[in-house]
């Protein structure tokens, strides 16, 4: 990763976090973008809280050349559909969609600048695998594999590649609540064919490989990282 400009947006914990301390280690230069500073991270760090500021506006650091950008948050709002809200999905949408298309707005001409760029959203395994109290992170996760795969077409004559990351259950603190207790995450672990839930390193290294010129032919796909949930029985 030496030489390459990373932009992390929601790099202060979680699968953004494991991410940004793994390019740190190969030698990219960071640029990180969200409400705090990551810890233990050298980094150009812009403050941008994605419901209040135009990403335009908040992504005021980007370098002359970005060669990767990687969109990591997002939500898991867990509700029966009737308790479920118009708001709900508003703010599942806003958060997992319009951010993401906010921020590659932002750097679309420093991204395409580099004629060799990647781009990483996330969804869930939930937009796969039907899943009950899943409705509005389903709508909004199913939203960014759309999104994906369109951008991955439109941008691959500039050699700019678009993958969407589909994670299960991962040990971040956005899914604490589900794992708060050994009843839960032994419940969790034999949900999973492998036998256990995800951890933000599992994540991180698909997205790692995802940024370096190894992966310079893996464009529009939709990644699985879920432990088989998504494709055994």
């Amino acid at each position: 990763m030496q030489g390459k400009n990373i932009l992390i947006i929601g790099a202060s914990s979680g699968i953004g976090h494991a991410l940004a301390l793994q390019l740190q280690d190969q030698g990219a230069t960071l640029f990180t973008a969200g409400r705090t500073q990551p810890e233990g991270i050298q980094s150009t760090h812009m403050v941008w809280d994605i419901t209040q500021t135009p990403a335009v506006d908040a992504l005021n650091q980007l370098p002359d050349t970005l060669h990767g950008l990687v969109y990591c948050p997002g939500t898991i709002n867990l509700k029966p559909f009737q308790r479920l809200t118009l708001d709900d999905y508003r703010r599942d949408f806003e958060l997992n969609v319009l951010g993401a298309v906010s921020a590659i707005h932002a750097s679309y001409a420093v991204i395409k600048k580099s004629k060799s760029a990647s781009i990483i959203l996330f969804s869930t395994v939930a937009a796969k695998l039907g899943m009950g109290m899943h409705s509005s992170v389903s709508v909004a996760k199913s939203a960014v594999e759309g999104l994906g795969k369109s951008l991955a077409a439109e941008l691959a004559p500039f050699n700019v590649r678009v993958n969407v990351l589909a994670p299960s259950l991962t040990d971040t603190p956005l899914a604490g609540f589900l794992l708060g207790d050994d009843t839960k995450r032994e419940a969790a672990n034999k949900r999973h064919p492998l036998n256990r839930y995800g951890t933000p390193e599992d994540i991180a290294g698909m997205a790692a490989y995802l940024l370096t010129d190894q992966a310079s032919w893996i464009t529009g796909q939709v990644i699985g990282i879920d432990g088989g949930m998504g494709s055994l029985k």
